[in-house]
This record gives C-alpha cells, sequence and structure tokens, in this order.
C-alpha cells in the first residue's frame, strides 16, 4: 500500500538515461530559482519601513535613498556572481569558490552558512506567505501553523516528483506575480501622479535630528534582507541545460533586473502613499488596496503574493540538495545526501530540508519575523567569503582583463562585508547565535570528515600484500525449541559447513530437561549445546558461548550465526510475538566480529 501512495505522490521511478531531461532552460530556471529573491520584494521594503518608523511617520522618506542603496549592491552581486558562474561551471557558489581559494574552514563556514539559511529561508517563507494569506481573511489566523505546514508538504512531494515536473507547476505562479506587481506599480503609479492618493506622504529630505546614523545603518542591513536568494543560481549551474554556464549568466541577469524594478517600485509607492507598517496588513496589501480597493485586483495580488512568499521556499529546495551532495562527496556531510531518489532528485536532502524547517515552524509558532536578520547573515557571509575567494583567485591566475574582475569582486567583498558587520552590530541581539551556532557546525562537519578518514585508512589494504586467508566456518544456531522455522535453518547450515551446533539457553531445570528429551528423539545430525541462564538473560549467555568459541577456532574458522525467524503473513502480527531475533541480530551486529544471518521461514496463515 506504501509503495502505491508513493507511486501516486511521486510518480514513476525514472531512468538515470533520463537525467539530461530534467536540465532546465532559463525560463523555468527563473522560475524555480530566482522564487526567494523576488518574494523578498514583499517584504524587503516593510523591513526597513519597521526600523525607520521608530524615528516618526516623517522619517519613512528616508525608505527611497535607503532602497537605492540596496539596489546598487544588488548590481555589485549580480555582476559578481555572474564572474563566479563563469569561473566556476561546476556550480556550488560559495562553498566551492572558498573551498578552491581560502581553505577548508572558510568553505566549510560558507557551506553551513549557506545550509542553515536554506532551512530558515522554507521557514520564513512558508510563514510569510501565510501572514499574507491571514492578512486577507483574518479568521485563518489561528490556524497559520496549520497552514505553513501544508505548504511545506506540498513543496516536498512537488520536488521529490523532479526538477522539470516541479518547474513546469511552479512556474506559473510565479510568472502571475511577477506580472501582478508589475500591474500595481504601473497603476499605483499613475494613480500616485494624478494625484488620486488618500494618504499624505512624508515630505522628502525633511532633515531630523533624532534620526542616527546607526538607525539609518539598520534600517539598510534590514532592506538588504531583500537580496537574499541571489546566489542560489550560481549553486544551482549543474542543473542547467547546455551551455550550462550562460544559461545560467542569462537566468541571473534577467532575476537582477525584476528584482531591482519590483524592488524600488513597491518602495516609491509605499513612500507616495504615505504606507505605515501594520501588524495586521502587510505593505503590499496596503499599497494594493490604496490602489485598487478591496476588490478582484486586490485578492488576486494578495492572493499571488502569498504563493510566491511559499514559493520562496522552492529555490531551497533546488539548492539545499545540490549543495548538501558536494558537501557529502567531500565527507563533510552524509552520504545518504549522494542518493539521488526514483525521480534523479537528491531525495534525502529535499526530505531533510522539509522536516528541519517545519520544525522551526513549529518551534516559533508561525512567527519566525526574529530569524529574518539571522537568515539575512546567514546569506551575506557566504556572499563576502565568495568574494573574497574570486578576488585571489584573480590575483594568482591573472586571465584576460583580471584588473576590472578584481575590482568588481573587491567592491562587492568590501560591501558585503560591511553589510555581515551592520547586521551583526544593528542586530545584535537577534545575531548572536549565529557565533556559537556557526562554529558548532563546522565543527561537526569536521567530525563527519574525521570519521569517513578514520574509516577509510580502517578498511584500506595493500592489493600486493594481502589477500583473503581461507578458513572454514563454525556455525552457531540459537534455538527456542523444536519448530519448522529451525529445522529450516539447520537444513540450510548443513549445507554450508559440517560445523554446526544448536544453542539453547534455558532459564529453568524442568525446561532444559524436556529439551534435551526431544532433541535426542529428533536427532537431526546437529549437536544440542545447553546453558542455564540464572538471570533470564539470552544476551549475556549467548555471547559468552561465542566468546568460547572464538578462542577456540579463532585461527581456523569464520564463526556465523545463524538465527531462525518466522515472517508473518500479515505487517501487524509481528506486534503480536517476542522479537527476540531483532535484539540478537543487532546485539552481535554492534559488538561481535562475527557474522549474522537470518534465516527467514514464511507463514501462510
Amino acid at each position: 500500500m506504501l509503495g502505491k501512495m508513493k507511486r501516486i505522490l511521486i510518480g514513476k521511478p525514472m531512468k538515470s538515461a533520463e537525467l539530461d531531461a530534467e536540465k532546465l532552460g532559463k525560463w523555468k530556471a527563473l522560475a524555480i530559482l530566482s522564487s526567494d529573491a523576488l518574494s523578498s520584494v514583499a517584504y524587503g521594503t516593510e523591513q526597513i519601513l519597521l526600523v525607520l518608523v521608530a524615528a516618526g511617520f516623517a522619517a519613512l522618506w528616508y525608505s527611497v535613498p535607503i532602497s537605492i542603496a540596496v539596489l546598487g549592491l544588488l548590481v555589485i552581486l549580480i555582476f559578481s556572481y555572474r564572474q563566479t558562474i563563469f569561473a566556476y561551471p561546476t556550480g556550488g557558489g560559495a562553498y566551492i569558490v572558498a573551498k578552491d581559494n581560502l581553505g577548508t574552514a572558510p568553505s566549510l563556514i560558507a557551506g553551513g552558512s549557506l545550509l542553515v539559511d536554506y532551512i530558515l529561508t522554507v521557514a520564513v517563507s512558508s510563514s510569510a506567505g501565510t501572514d499574507a494569506i491571514t492578512s486577507a481573511f483574518p479568521m485563518l489566523h489561528d490556524y497559520s501553523i496549520v497552514i505553513a505546514l501544508i505548504m511545506i508538504v506540498f513543496l516536498t512531494i512537488m520536488n521529490l516528483r523532479g526538477v522539470t515536473e516541479s518547474a513546469s507547476v511552479l512556474a506559473i505562479p510565479i510568472y502571475l506575480f511577477i506580472f501582478s506587481i508589475a500591474i500595481l506599480i504601473i497603476s499605483g503609479g499613475i494613480k500616485f501622479l494624478a494625484g488620486g492618493m488618500e494618504a499624505a506622504a512624508p515630505e522628502f529630505g525633511t532633515s531630523m535630528s533624532h534620526v542616527s546614523l546607526f538607525l539609518l545603518l539598520k534600517a539598510f542591513s534590514s532592506g538588504c534582507s531583500a537580496l537574499t536568494g541571489v546566489e542560489a543560481v550560481s549553486n544551482a549551474i549543474p542543473n542547467f541545460k547546455q551551455p550550462a554556464e550562460k544559461n545560467a549568466a542569462g537566468t541571473l541577469m534577467l532575476m537582477g533586473c525584476i528584482l531591482g524594478a519590483m524592488f524600488i517600485g513597491i518602495t516609491l509607492l509605499a513612500y507616495g502613499y504615505g504606507v505605515k507598517p501594520d501588524p495586521k496588513a502587510t505593505v503590499i496589501s496596503q499599497i494594493a488596496e490604496a490602489t485598487f480597493g478591496r476588490g478582484t485586483m486586490y485578492f488576486i495580488i494578495q492572493g499571488v503574493t502569498a504563493l510566491i512568499l511559499f514559493l520562496a521556499a522552492n529555490t531551497a529546495y533546488s539548492a539545499f540538495p545540490l549543495l548538501s551532495f558536494m558537501m557529502a562527496k567531500d565527507k563533510y556531510m552524509p552520504h545518504m545526501f549522494m542518493v539521488r531518489g526514483d525521480r534523479l532528485g537528491f531525495s534525502n536532502g529535499i526530505i531533510f530540508l522539509s522536516v528541519m524547517s517545519a520544525l522551526l515552524v513549529v518551534g516559533f509558532k508561525g512567527n519566525t519575523e526574529s530569524l529574518i536578520p539571522l537568515y539575512a547573515v546567514g546569506v551575506f557571509v557566504p556572499f563576502t567569503l565568495s568574494q573574497l575567494g574570486m578576488m585571489i583567485r584573480w590575483i594568482k591566475v591573472k586571465p584576460s582583463g583580471w584588473r576590472v574582475k578584481l575590482l568588481v569582486n573587491t567592491i562587492g567583498m568590501l560591501t558585503t562585508l560591511s553589510i555581515t558587520l551592520i547586521f551583526i552590530f544593528t542586530k545584535f541581539t537577534q545575531t548572536w547565535v549565529i557565533f556559537i551556532f556557526l562554529p558548532l557546525v563546522v565543527y561537526v562537519f569536521m567530525r563527519i570528515h574525521r570519521h569517513y578518514c578514520n574509516i577509510a585508512d580502517e578498511l584500506r589494504i595493500d592489493i600486493q600484500l594481502e589477500k583473503p586467508v581461507r578458513k572454514g566456518n563454525t556455525i552457531i544456531i540459537p534455538v527456542a525449541g523444536i519448530t519448522r522455522v529451525v529445522m529450516n535453518t539447520i537444513s540450510y547450515a548443513q549445507t554450508m559447513s559440517d560445523h554446526v551446533v544448536a544453542l539453547y539457553i534455558g532459564f529453568d531445570d524442568e525446561a532444559i530437561r524436556k529439551m534435551e528429551q526431544k532433541w535426542e528423539e529428533w536427532n537431526p545430525g546437529v549437536r544440542l549445546v545447553v546453558i542455564k541462564s540464572r538471570y533470564r538473560s539470552i544476551m549475556g549467555p549467548l555471547k559468552k558461548f561465542i566468546d568460547t568459541v572464538e578462542w577456540k577456532t579463532a585461527e581456523t574458522d569464520h564463526i556465523t550465526i545463524l538465527i531462525p525467524q518466522f515472517i508473518t503473513k500479515h505487517w501487524w502480527q509481528n506486534v503480536l510475538h517476542n522479537q527476540t531475533s531483532f535484539m540478537i541480530r543487532a546485539y552481535l551486529i554492534n559488538y561481535k566480529d562475527v557474522i549474522v544471518t537470518t534465516v527467514p521461514y514464511h507463514l501462510n496463515r
């Protein structure tokens, strides 16, 4: 039944040869990889206004120059990452750049920051999308956590179905969002120029003595949250059709143009309409209501905004599994992240991302706004390391025109480093945890790497000197009685070796006497060894017996434990039986260097 449900939800398995068909063209890639960046239009301006409103309504005019500064940073990042795409066409973004130019520790910081950021992206996006829905339908506010979790499950299933299929479905609402915001900006701009708005905008250029540089820097850093997701294209170059780097660069430029136009448009409308932050209505909600009223167009914009906020998480679903694969390949993450699923996606990475983000949503009760500064720092740390790594690369390699490229990355590095420091100092109460969490993540990566290296060292052999040693085989069969299951196991054991011993562990003299008598009558051609357990334990006497056999035969024989086990016809019938065979198997595999094999006997009723 579970298999059928999996096929319905995820689809039929795909052949490895179909991998090329899963590659993305520019327009599908734009929808999948830019959803995080484009969704920031819905909250980037609001984050600036939330800081400025503390200085009074008149201070909101600062949102315009601050947004222009954010736009300038966007341009720097777009051109910087375009250079990264052509320099590192295998993908991996900041992790690969830092690994190649800065060393192990910086690369792990970059990779760890991005992985954590992708988890935060899903949690923040699903919660932000829920907020957009509850702004339009306040009666759903009590169900915000459930709505967010449903959307995470939906995105998980879509991505498990494969990149191409999810892109085909998810591209529709993303392009609908772009179209709707374009209509909103054009209509709102026309209404503003025609003087049709009711709210008066704060006077531009008003001098305010109580607006400090610290406040402006804090607002600027908050607005930079609109730049999260810009790096996703450079991380996911392997997902593009050939020529991958050219398609990726084109997608990145297109994303930057759309993001910049929408962000500055929404900011200008918010200023022109005199919009200020409202916990019950988002900035876009207020602009749409002021422009169209609470009519059809308002609800369309709210609907597609909620969708894009939800779908922003889809960028993480594209980038997280791929980055996890690269780090697992370098032995810094579990190898399970290297496994492709039935639909050729890295399904373990997708499921892990979903589980972790769902735990964050539940843990913060759907209110993940406090995670946004941490989420932004998680992006700007890799931004900075990537730019620094590219600077070092240009100095080392010195390709044609390297000085101009070095200048672009130097400006990018200094800018993103400044933003990171601003974030840390202006929002230290929300970002201090990064100083504990990032070193912890890097430590975990190092321990994983050490584990894999230790295993490789211990398992490695000298193929010139070391050869397999031919030994005999002593087989031990733990038995609880004389049954068809035991008979089946003995029959199998006798095909493998002449040294077969049945072991019975009894708890009282009467049970032992009966077992010895019945075994003698049956006489299966296998010697029975009986041990009395005074403390009703099976594991202790079994271990001691194996130790004794090992001591006597270690040089000449392998030791195999054959465990008789019957398999019930229905899964629920397992609950009705002792699971001694499972316990013996688990114990011996973990504590003894012996071969442990289960010999199944299937029941028909």
